[in-house]
């Protein structure tokens, strides 16, 4: 009793010197020693940011706590990475690949229509180039429409048309034959080739291409590779080729299997793929 006034009393000296008014006071007292409710979900925020190395803003970290079972609302996680100084490292930039000469090989089967009920319904293709070191590597990948998911890739020194045919062989390994299937690219001289066209027609899928020096017609791929320069190779340093070459066989394995899509319920896109699949 005697310890609380005398507490009291240089509280009252402490205020007279102040001028803080005594609401003010005690408002901000209590609120010093409250417990914060949200130390968990802040924990888990920091967690998911670092697994993912600031890849992932607040919609997809919202995501991930509802898969760890967190119920919060997306405004909240919003504010909470805010007070803790969290941001998306990622900064998308524009990437268009279109390039080469020009043939009407195959009409526009797609024509912008980038959803699919089913996988192996619509698959997508381009190449990009990627410059490091004085050196240049290439990546061809197949994307399916459906989960966005890779369905098979090449990686090379060299745009040969050898790379193409490889990623076929790759793909092919995964689906029958005559699967009613579209895969649909851009005029690129390798996809105009004799054998890359043969080695389509004998499994039995229609090939579509995009229009002349129009890379909207095969949006879904640009952005991919948009993501992928976005969250790989702007975001990081690398040693050499070498050390690219590996992170990005890694990004791919993560763009695949971890990263989480807000557009696939929160799921990553194999595992979405691999649902779709078990309903048909």
């Amino acid at each position: 009793m005697i310890w609380e006034l005398r507490h009291e009393h240089k509280i009252s000296l402490l205020l007279e010197v102040s001028s803080l008014p005594r609401a003010t006071y005690y408002y901000y007292a209590k609120k010093s020693t409250a417990v914060d409710k949200y130390s968990a979900v802040k924990e888990q925020i920091t967690a998911i940011y670092t697994e993912n190395k600031g890849r992932y803003g607040y919609r997809r970290i919202t995501n991930e706590l509802h898969n760890r079972g967190y119920v919060i609302n997306h405004k909240t996680v919003q504010r909470l990475m805010k007070e803790q100084g969290i941001v998306c490292r990622v900064r998308m930039k524009r990437y268009c690949s279109y390039k080469g000469e020009v043939g009407k090989i195959a009409f526009n089967l797609l024509e912008r229509n980038f959803e699919a009920a089913k996988p192996n319904q619509k698959w997508v293709t381009d190449v990009t180039e990627f410059k490091l070191f004085g050196q240049k590597l290439y990546l061809s990948p197949i994307l399916d429409l459906c989960s966005r998911d890779i369905v098979s890739y090449v990686i090379s020194d060299r745009p040969a048309l050898s790379m193409a045919l490889r990623m076929l062989d790759k793909a092919f390994a995964k689906i029958p034959n005559n699967s009613n299937l579209i895969l649909h690219s851009d005029q690129g001289w390798q996809y105009q080739h004799k054998r890359y066209r043969h080695a389509l027609k004998e499994k039995g899928i229609s090939q579509s291409m995009s229009r002349k020096g129009n890379c909207l017609d095969n949006a879904v791929m640009e952005n991919f590779f948009g993501i992928l320069k976005s969250e790989l190779l702007y975001l990081q340093e690398f040693d050499s080729v070498e050390h690219f070459k590996s992170e990005l066989i890694d990004y791919l394995d993560y763009y695949n299997n971890r990263r989480i899509k807000t557009k696939l319920k929160g799921l990553p896109p194999a595992l979405h793929r691999q649902q779709t699949l078990m309903a048909a």
